[in-house]
């Protein structure tokens, strides 16, 4: 959606630049001003293209979206004797992320107890939890 949003925004502010650019050509004779508009305008689909590639490379190579988000997960459920084994967080949609966690503990929880320390954290929508009792044994 942002990006066809984008898009349009470009081909308007394009279009309006050309036009500007061959006015200012046709009634001062600045035949200078069309070909530097349209390098503007290139740069700035450029820079357009270029966070679209970055934002969208994110989603597909399904990178953690927020290393604060890991961090305070990690804050949680770590606040204990508990240790994370694995921590995967990607984003679900916008504001939306999930998380898959394997917890290794002495004297485990319940996994509703430690949902229950996640719950608060902004913009964590779906939690996965699975827990391993740590033996001790070598």
């Amino acid at each position: 959606m942002r990006s066809a949003y984008w898009h349009v925004l470009a081909d308007a502010l394009t279009s309006v630049l050309a036009i500007v650019g061959l006015l200012a050509a046709w009634f001062y004779g600045w035949t200078w001003l069309d070909p530097a508009i349209g390098v503007v305008g290139a740069l700035v689909i450029a820079h357009w293209a270029w966070r679209l590639i970055r934002d969208a490379g994110a989603v597909l190579l399904d990178a953690t979206p927020s290393e604060q988000l890991s961090a305070a997960i990690r804050a949680e459920l770590e606040a204990g004797p508990d240790r994370i084994a694995d921590l995967h967080v990607w984003r679900l949609g916008p504001g939306h992320h999930a998380a898959i966690v394997a917890l290794v503990s002495d004297a485990p929880e319940p996994v509703e107890g430690y949902k229950a320390r996640v719950a608060g954290i902004d913009g964590l929508s779906h939690v996965t939890i699975e827990v391993h009792r740590c033996t001790g044994a070598h």
